[in-house]
């Protein structure tokens, strides 16, 4: 990707032998922890979280009229914990609409203006929470816990996708807690192995396997989580590698980088 000069500087020197090293951290990275998002576990598919993508710019435009009339509202009544909620969801909307839907195995493209939106709706999310108080929606919970690990796809550092991918557990959680059945916990089992809990993850893994209808169902649930366990350990992998390689230059001011691909795609770097 050529940059002209003095628009942005990368944070590794991508020349020679350590361009194709810092690649492939870049391009396993996206494999193990971006394109899962698309698997489906037992009879749940986690791509449905995201709804149609709208279509493109017009419709990210009516989302974010929305949005403003909503704020609107808001700021007369901070405190309405139903238009916060709407708030949140306009914005994911407004988000979403502005992303490429991804074929299977491939990573979505996050843009800058939907990484906006959805930061914009996890602030939404977190004034929602403090209202709430023990009830919150839980399809609302899992709708955000995924657009959180779409932030963490896009973040621009390795602590930023980890504080992402946090959220995007806690969030989900919060869907299982409420909606007991084999999708939310099969994807809380996911999100839990790329956040780093991984006892966490196999007891979600056990209660996905009891909620299953037949032992057929079970056995696929077991097979496909393991092996999402397994990329989560090597991920943990990866990102000490590139937290390494973070470290290294991080005193040489250049700008950091998407732990999954270029700053704000969410992709590996191209060719």
């Amino acid at each position: 990707m050529a940059e002209k000069s003095g628009e942005r500087r990368m944070l590794f020197d991508t020349r020679g032998r350590r361009r194709n090293v810092i690649r492939v951290v870049y391009a396993t990275l996206a494999l193990l922890m971006g394109a899962s998002l698309f698997v489906a576990v037992g009879p749940f598919n986690i791509a449905e979280l995201f709804g149609t993508g709208g279509s493109g710019s017009e419709a990210a435009e009516i989302f974010e009229d929305e949005a403003e009339r909503i704020e609107e509202r808001l700021a007369k009544d901070p405190t309405d914990e139903v238009l916060l909620l709407r708030l949140a969801k306009t914005r994911i909307s407004a988000g979403n609409s502005q992303v490429e839907p991804a074929a299977p195995g491939e990573v979505r493209e996050v843009s800058l203006e939907a990484r906006r939106q959805y930061e914009q709706a996890s602030e939404a999310w977190s004034r929602y929470l403090e209202q709430a108080g023990d009830e919150p929606s839980a399809s609302a919970a899992q709708l955000i816990a995924a657009t959180f690990f779409s932030l963490a796809e896009s973040a621009t550092s390795i602590r930023a996708a980890e504080e992402n991918v946090a959220k995007a557990t806690e969030a989900q959680r919060i869907a299982a807690a409420e909606r007991r059945n084999v999708g939310s916990l099969s994807t809380l089992a996911y999100y839990e192995y790329f956040n780093g809990n991984f006892k966490a993850g196999d007891e979600a893994k056990k209660k996905a396997e009891a909620e299953a209808s037949t032992k057929a169902e079970a056995k696929a649930i077991d097979a496909q989580l393991t092996e999402l366990h397994k990329n989560a350990k090597q991920f943990e992998k990866r990102k000490q590698q590139l937290a390494k390689a973070e470290k290294e230059v991080g005193g040489q001011g250049g700008q950091s980088q998407s732990p999954f691909g270029l700053p704000g795609t969410g992709a590996p770097p191209s060719e």
